[in-house]
């Protein structure tokens, strides 16, 4: 594939937890892999190296992206180095791990989880779509939880259920908009995965009884890299607006 016209690829939160077996897999798919992190540094330029030492060309870029700022210097970095940018995998998001009644939480954690998980998609699309469009071609890929697309209730997690309820509204609201331009827009939905899987092949859960999952093992990130890689694909254009779950039959 002729360098100007190898596809790029951008695993937001690419470099900790699901994200890390996203960028992984669309790398063996021919895609150059943008890494972005906030604070993560050290796992961001570990992955980097892992990646350039099978011949993978990478960039990585600092940035939160529930910051306009940083999207829009992030952006400008991507498309200043590469020119074009080809899929979008919003990896990132903050989750609150206790579990807490909704009048309890703090206002910032209110725009943290909201801002982490879907305005930084709105701030990213916006930066990004305008490329994809004179491209004619582009992929975006959001992630939610169980049952996301019905908004139900998750008593204990409400900012961040808030959100990506929203996000999965954003996600089919982006799919009939961008349909015409050769844009398809698409949510995963990962079950609960957990250390040491989040990072992990597959064969890494075969034979480990997970007992919250109906299917009997933990998800693991190859999982999700696995769905995400079939909707990259460029022959995957007659899928968009769908949210699919990677759950092993888990629901809330």
């Amino acid at each position: 594939m002729k360098e100007a016209t190898k596809p790029v690829a951008w695993v937001v939160g690419g470099s900790k937890g699901l994200g890390v077996m996203v960028a992984k897999g669309l790398a063996q798919d021919g895609y150059r892999i943008v890494i972005n992190y906030r604070r993560s540094v050290e796992p961001a330029y570990k992955l980097a190296n892992e990646l350039e030492q099978i011949g993978v060309e990478t960039l990585v870029v600092q940035g939160d992206v529930s910051l306009v700022e940083d999207v829009k210097r992030m952006s400008a970095e991507v498309l200043s180095r590469w020119g074009r940018i080809d899929a979008l995998v919003c990896a990132a998001g903050p989750f609150t791990f206790k579990r807490t009644p909704l009048i309890e939480f703090s206002d910032a954690t209110w725009r943290e989880m909201v801002d982490g998980n879907l305005s930084g998609v709105f701030y990213l699309v916006r930066e990004l779509l305008p490329t994809m469009r004179r491209q004619g071609h582009g992929r975006i890929i959001t992630f939610g939880f169980p049952e996301v697309e019905s908004s139900p209730a998750w008593p204990g997690y409400g900012p961040y259920a808030a959100a990506k309820a929203g996000l999965a509204s954003l996600t089919r609201t982006m799919a009939a908009e961008e349909a015409p331009h050769g844009i398809t827009v698409n949510m995963v939905v990962p079950g609960d995965i957990r250390d040491p899987y989040k990072e992990a092949p597959i064969a890494k859960a075969r034979g480990q009884r997970d007992p919250r999952t109906p299917i009997g093992r933990s998800g693991t990130g190859e999982d999700i890299a696995r769905v995400v890689r079939f909707l990259a694909h460029p022959d995957s254009d007659m899928i968009t607006g769908a949210v699919i779950p990677i759950t092993g039959g888990l629901t809330y």
